[in-house]
């Protein structure tokens, strides 16, 4: 019998978050600094909302688009910061990751090639080989605070280049594109005729002092860009499943066209919750990343303590990448020692891209007993080795 399974199936590759999660399940009271979510409960007002939708009675198909309410809503928070996206100009979806895969399948034909960073979010690859398209990875570095280099960039470009994948603040890394940066970026796509997907689901968590700058808002670039986006980290919702993207009117359309293929609309109740979170005081925002800045000054300064491993101040997301290569250890094998020995959860950098290699994430989305448990066990562990 021949092999019925499909070859952009079979060459997609795992997710290595899952893997290492899926290992710790063995162990008994694993302290894990693996899963990026966070570790607070969805504010009152939000599952307040969604019950009260449940309450109506609204328990049927939604419009495709999303409810009307909560694109006037995401409509309004763009024009706060700036950007001005009509209701007809996006889309409620579920989680950020459906509107990546959305966007991803409205813009590339079999054959595109797509840039993303190396390391990058893991999902990254799988997606775009997935379509049946090449991911073309351009490796960022520790020194450059895991920014793109313009000219690294320029040098992937081929003519099968069909679109650039961005991710500021970034998982894995932490890294943030100043505005030089994120400039020059945006003057490579308009010259060389490259569209752009950015991943802004982390774009409240910026620790830099300064505003965060979408690549959308430059010269040329509001026309050839998609925005991602989500209530799962800013709102503490992941398991809300709520995400959106903004972006040309006709690329819109055409992915509004394409999730009737797959997943029809989003639960009503849960849209209402995004439409409170939007409307309602951002305090609560606000409350979670003074945590997160607290969180995050806390490991960068316990990891920085132990002799044979460093990091940098990551400039944003919840996520930070650790060096272990005084340590001469692969990360994956950093990963797995450091679980059995220590019952404890991070992720091997490769599983981001050979660029991740020589480093493991933390996610400080986790409480300070943790943080402290975390550094003696991390300690004992690095005598050992």
């Amino acid at each position: 019998m021949r092999n019925f399974m499909s070859e952009k199936s079979a060459n997609t590759p795992r997710s290595v978050i899952r893997e290492f999660v899926g290992m710790s399940y063995k162990y008994d009271k694993v302290l894990s600094f693996g899963f990026g979510q966070p570790d607070f409960v969805t504010p009152k007002h939000i599952t307040d909302a969604m019950k009260e939708s449940l309450d109506r009675g609204e328990s049927f198909y939604a419009p495709n688009t999303g409810i009307l309410p909560l694109r006037e809503a995401i409509s309004k928070s763009y024009a706060d910061r700036g950007l001005s996206y009509g209701i007809d100009e996006m889309v409620v979806t579920i989680g950020g990751t459906s509107a990546l895969l959305l966007a991803l399948e409205a813009s590339l034909d079999i054959g595109d090639e797509v840039i993303i960073s190396d390391p990058c979010y893991a999902a990254y690859d799988g997606m775009i080989i997935m379509l049946g398209c090449k991911p073309v990875r351009v490796k960022i570095f520790e020194e450059d605070g895991f920014m793109f280099n313009p000219e690294a960039v320029r040098a992937a470009i081929t003519p099968k280049t069909k679109l650039m994948l961005i991710n500021f603040p970034s998982n894995p890394t932490g890294g943030v594109a100043d505005y030089d940066n994120m400039k020059a970026l945006a003057e490579i796509c308009v010259e060389n005729d490259i569209f752009c997907i950015t991943d802004e689901m982390y774009r409240e968590l910026n620790w830099t002092g300064k505003p965060f700058v979408s690549i959308a808002s430059f010269p040329g670039m509001k026309e050839r860009t998609i925005i991602v986006d989500g209530f799962s980290k800013t709102y503490a919702m992941t398991g809300a499943r709520l995400g959106y993207a903004a972006g040309p009117k006709e690329m819109i359309a055409k992915m509004i066209m394409l999730l009737e293929n797959v997943f029809s609309s989003v639960f009503t109740a849960v849209q209402w919750g995004g439409v409170a979170a939007l409307t309602s005081s951002q305090q609560c925002v606000e409350d979670m990343k003074a945590l997160y800045r607290h969180r995050k000054a806390l490991l960068v300064e316990g990891i920085n303590k132990i002799p044979g491993i460093s990091c940098k101040d990551p400039a944003g997301a919840f996520y930070l990448m650790a060096n272990i290569k005084q340590t001469g250890l692969d990360s994956r094998t950093f990963a797995a020692k450091l679980l059995d020995q220590e019952h404890m959860l991070v992720i091997p950098g490769v599983g981001f891209g050979e660029g991740g290699e020589g480093f493991v994430r933390f996610c400080y989305a986790t409480n300070d007993e943790n943080i402290a448990d975390g550094m003696d066990r991390l300690e004992r562990f690095m005598k050992t080795i």
